[in-house]
């Protein structure tokens, strides 16, 4: 039997809110007695606090203690001593009877612990019985939102791609707390596996004032996405792992309606999202277009070419290369650049040895980048 304990690795953030209160930079500014929301659990102590050069600091809240709560005691021991342990473990049936006992029931193969953001999903055989689990470490990152805080001030939508495990949905967690708490907006998140809010009916911490709406099954997030629009008077929509048409097309219809939305999907560049026929339509779409002689005779192309079809739902794509790099597309612009056969202008983001964002406008598309 095996235990894997995969860690999720996150970033390391932007220093650039030492001077604000400790309450208001962990999301709980107080509110008049009258507004103010149902109290939350607190973000433990476990916040690692690390300085790196003058003034600079980075805050991360693991609660790895209470995941291993779920083990065994002697495995839990060897685990807390063992600086490795993000690797494979192997454990006995008895240990994985008594882990099974401690988290309870699975949902969609999946279980979490109340008041974290960590996730237990099951390893089954054809029975359907568990024969392993696999133990994710949920962080939240406070300041991961500065890598992209200059483009949240314009209003618009911005879609995070990347390979999974990159990091995607750690930046929504802090996004959700920069927009509710530092810019006072509306913010709903659709929770579709607790993995942004956690497990539990009262959120986690990290996601500052935000609501959150769970999902009671996957095939129905597109259906949770309209209903936050219509009862719930968001400014802003956060939506984790967009893979679906109907979940595209809520997405579109989303933007139609005014509302910001912030998501994520699986793919590692926006050439990847232009050939997914499930998602191309959320950076414009790509239709053939068939021109005249004279047409193409000037273009100096053939007479049948691929052009952006509409509109992006999302102005803004942000490609997570690393976890310390990503690349910011204008999507209108890099979309017809693509499919034009031309390499787009971009910004390359990254953090320097400060943890300080730097950005780099105006460079070309290129594999060093990717």
């Amino acid at each position: 039997m095996e235990l894997a304990v995969a860690p999720i690795h996150c970033l390391a953030p932007q220093a650039s809110m030492r001077d604000k209160p400790l309450l208001r930079l962990f999301g709980f500014d107080r509110r008049p007695a009258a507004g103010r929301r149902p109290r939350r659990q607190r973000l433990s102590a476990t916040f690692r606090l690390s300085a790196c050069g003058a003034g600079s600091h980075f805050m991360v809240e693991d609660n790895l203690d209470a995941l291993l709560q779920v083990l065994p005691s002697d495995l839990r021991n060897d685990l807390m001593c063992e600086p490795g342990r993000s690797q494979l473990v192997e454990v006995t049936m008895k240990d994985l009877e008594y882990a099974l006992d401690a988290v309870g029931e699975f949902v969609d193969n999946r279980a979490g612990m109340a008041g974290t953001l960590h996730r237990i999903a099951a390893i089954k055989n054809r029975e359907g019985a568990v024969v392993g689990l696999t133990c994710r470490v949920g962080r939240a990152v406070i300041g991961h939102g500065d890598m992209v805080y200059d483009l949240l001030r314009y209003g618009k939508s911005i879609l995070f791609v990347g390979r999974p495990g990159v990091g995607k949905t750690t930046a929504m967690r802090d996004l959700a707390r920069v927009l509710s708490d530092e810019l006072c907006k509306r913010v709903v998140i659709v929770d579709t596996s607790n993995e942004i809010g956690g497990y539990g009916d009262v959120p986690h911490a990290a996601i500052g004032s935000a609501r959150r709406l769970q999902v009671p099954e996957p095939l129905l997030q597109h259906k949770v996405m309209i209903e936050a629009v219509e009862n719930h008077m968001p400014e802003v929509i956060i939506v984790d792992e967009i893979s679906t048409k109907a979940e595209a097309f809520a997405c579109q219809s989303i933007a139609e309606r005014g509302v910001m939305l912030i998501g994520t999907a699986h793919g590692e560049t926006l050439t990847n999202m232009l050939k997914n026929p499930n998602l191309s339509d959320l950076v414009g779409g790509v239709r053939a277009v068939t021109l005249g002689d004279d047409e193409a005779r000037l273009r100096r192309s053939r007479k049948i070419v691929l052009e952006r079809k509409a509109p992006p739902t999302f102005p803004f794509v942000v490609e997570m290369r690393k976890r310390c790099s990503w690349v910011m597309h204008r999507t209108e612009k890099s979309v017809d650049m693509l499919l034009h056969g031309k390499l787009p202008l971009v910004e390359v983001r990254r953090r320097d040895d400060q943890f300080k964002v730097v950005i780099e406008r105006w460079k070309t598309y290129d594999e060093q980048y990717m």
